[in-house]
């Protein structure tokens, strides 16, 4: 919210103010804006449900602030309306995921992540969008949001038209798939509210079906306990060892459920450079990336979301998908070079990968 907000003035015309947003919206490069009130009732029953069930695992974050997720105004007083927007992330560019994903020494990494982490791309320009707004409005309630606080992002973009919650959780919009990114801007301004999007999953079950780990248990209910997603990026501690094999080669992240939406092929490719490839880690080998020091880790992932996850991690993810290459020399030889790591986390996964090649 802005440091002194102001009160919303009722002679706006707030229809001709919405589609001013909109437009302000797509030439600040979002290619959707949609409106929507903070009403989430039957959104939080199946939170609370999700999070009764231990389906979120580690995440305790999840909640820890309890009904601010689902209730708007109680984040941040006086939200009335918040506008939702997508990007688009599908980085044309990049190595074919499919080609990556089918050759188990190189890594794979969930195409969202290969670019400028997206949390500073999308609040920026939110904070931009609200810039204009303001100019216009003068002085009023608001605050940016990209995947950084507790807020319920698909659901709110689902009433906002911006599409619907998939079987596999993730939002799909019938006109462009599902690879892109959501950001939010919570307002006091009593803005006109969008009509919410309809489901058009129908019979499909590809992404259920195609899960490596099954983590997909039921249409529309995700347990994060078994997810990809989750092992290799919000699980700091040890992966379970049933689930490694199933991991392959996936080191960061998962796009399984997305790559076999058929709703995909309406995606559009990113025209954000922001997005685009750095320092070749859509195709880069596992022995290569496994040899990443602290420093050089920290240099090739400054700026992107996977700084987050740390050297640590970075190296116990690896040392996962080595585990599950094909023997070679260079795999063992690899994997011996950290068999001595400070980190007991990675020096376990480095065992049980030496352990698949090396059979006493």
């Amino acid at each position: 919210m802005s440091e002194q907000p102001g009160q919303p003035d009722s002679r706006l015309d707030y229809q001709a103010l919405a589609q001013s947003i909109k437009r302000w919206g797509m030439e600040l490069g979002f290619q959707q804006l949609g409106i929507s009130d903070t009403e989430l009732a039957e959104d939080e029953a199946h939170l609370l449900q999700w999070l009764k069930a231990g389906n979120h695992g580690e995440m305790h974050y999840m909640e820890r602030h309890g009904t601010r997720r689902s209730r708007p105004g109680e984040l941040v007083p006086g939200t009335i309306r918040i506008i939702s927007v997508r990007m688009d992330y599908w980085p044309a560019d990049a190595q074919p995921a499919d080609t990556v994903l089918q050759d188990p020494a190189l890594a794979y990494l969930s195409r969202y992540a290969l670019g400028r982490d997206y949390h500073k791309v999308l609040r920026k320009r939110l904070q931009k969008l609200a810039d204009r707004i303001e100019a216009q409005t003068g002085p009023f309630g608001y605050r940016v949001f990209s995947d950084s606080a507790p807020v319920l992002e698909k659901a709110l973009a689902q009433n906002a038209g911006l599409g619907w919650i998939g079987k596999h959780t993730n939002l799909i919009n019938e006109h462009a798939g599902s690879w892109f990114f959501i950001g939010e801007l919570y307002t006091n301004l009593p803005l006109p509210t969008d009509t919410g999007a309809v489901n058009h999953c129908g019979t499909c079950h590809a992404c259920i079906d195609v899960c490596p780990t099954r983590a997909i248990v039921a249409p529309y209910k995700l347990d994060a306990r078994l997810c990809i997603s989750y092992l290799t990026i919000e699980l700091r501690g040890s992966i379970p060892e049933e689930l490694r094999p199933l991991i392959g080669n996936r080191v960061y992240g998962c796009d399984d459920c997305q790559l076999v939406c058929p709703w995909n092929r309406f995606s559009s490719p990113t025209c954000e450079t922001d997005f685009h490839p750095r320092h070749a880690l859509d195709a880069n080998s596992l022995v290569r990336l496994f040899q990443w020091e602290q420093e050089d880790f920290e240099r090739y992932t400054q700026g992107s979301a996977i700084y987050r996850i740390g050297h640590e991690c970075w190296l116990r993810n690896i040392a996962v998908g080595l585990g599950n290459a094909p023997t070679t020399e260079q795999v063992v030889t690899a994997l011996k070079t950290r068999r001595d790591h400070a980190s007991e986390l990675v020096r376990e996964h480095v065992e049980w990968a030496l352990r698949q090649h090396i059979r006493e």
